[in-house]
């Protein structure tokens, strides 16, 4: 009997998640067969998820007429590189915080963890006075700059937890051969990283990918420099607004993300189980 009460609690539990997952996906589900409605049909949908007619060309007109094409091509070029940026720096900030004793260590880490409750508002003016300078301002490279700045604290911790978990007989080797700090860096300890490089590209990409603030600031008077974010308010007229067209380039706008947590869960889950335990 007892077995069977605990079957039955299981059998409850999971149908309890199913439940809230369902509640959970709904409201992209819901965005998704919005995209395939008329203007008129989507007004008067309320909660109806099956489109009356099939629209395609909401995402031909999304992808098209609203120069949505280039925004998708900026926010690959922006997202890719500030993902590489910031890996490559957070990498070896983390590698000297974790594995190396140099004086100061700790009150660096202090001021580096206190960064994280700097709000981005306080921290873009001067960023942007150092774009300007630069002569970036307007620009992919100044949107990237600008995205790739910061202490990105998370990452760093992430690093830093994983690489002072690891025995030093693995960089000692490489020592006794003759490599110094760089190489040792690049030849044993990034390649064993790689939870956690997946970890930070997955959670760079996704918050670079849908950045607002910075890519609106920073691309003020070249609009066709906009990225996917920004540029939805392409969809928005003095007087009316697409609202079709713009649930379609939302759903094209979110494909990306989606394949790339598929593509890297697996390293995901890994680099944060293992900064964990670290």
């Amino acid at each position: 009997m007892k077995s069977v009460g605990n079957r039955y609690t299981s059998l409850l539990f999971h149908v309890l998640l199913l439940g809230f997952g369902a509640v959970w996906v709904y409201p992209f589900i819901w965005m998704v067969f919005s995209s395939l409605k008329t203007n008129l049909e989507f007004g008067n949908a309320g909660l109806k998820l099956l489109p009356d007619k099939v629209q395609w060309e909401n995402y031909s007109r999304a992808w098209n007429q609203v120069h949505f094409s280039q925004y998708f091509l900026n926010s690959v070029i922006v997202t890719v590189s500030t993902v590489v940026i910031v890996v490559v720096l957070c990498s070896l900030m983390g590698y000297a915080i974790g594995r190396v004793a140099f004086p100061g260590r700790k009150l660096l880490l202090g001021v580096i963890t206190a960064t994280m409750f700097i709000p981005k508002g306080y921290t873009i003016l001067p960023i942007f006075y150092i774009i300007k300078g630069l002569g970036l301002l307007n620009s992919r490279y100044g949107v990237i700059l600008a995205e790739a700045s910061g202490a990105h604290v998370v990452f760093i911790l992430l690093f830093a937890s994983y690489f002072s978990s690891l025995p030093k007989d693995m960089e000692e080797s490489v020592q006794i051969d003759g490599g110094g700090f760089i190489r040792t860096f690049v030849q044993v300890m990034l390649p064993l990283s790689k939870p956690i490089i997946a970890t930070t590209a997955i959670m760079q990409f996704i918050w670079t990918w849908n950045s607002y603030f910075v890519p609106l600031v920073f691309t003020l008077s070249k609009p066709e420099l906009r990225t996917l974010a920004v540029g939805m308010t392409s969809f928005v007229a003095e007087n009316s607004v697409d609202w079709t067209g713009m649930t379609a380039a939302a759903t094209i706008s979110i494909i990306p993300i989606m394949l790339v947590f598929i593509m890297f869960q697996r390293f995901f889950i890994e680099g944060i189980s293992g900064s964990i335990k670290g």
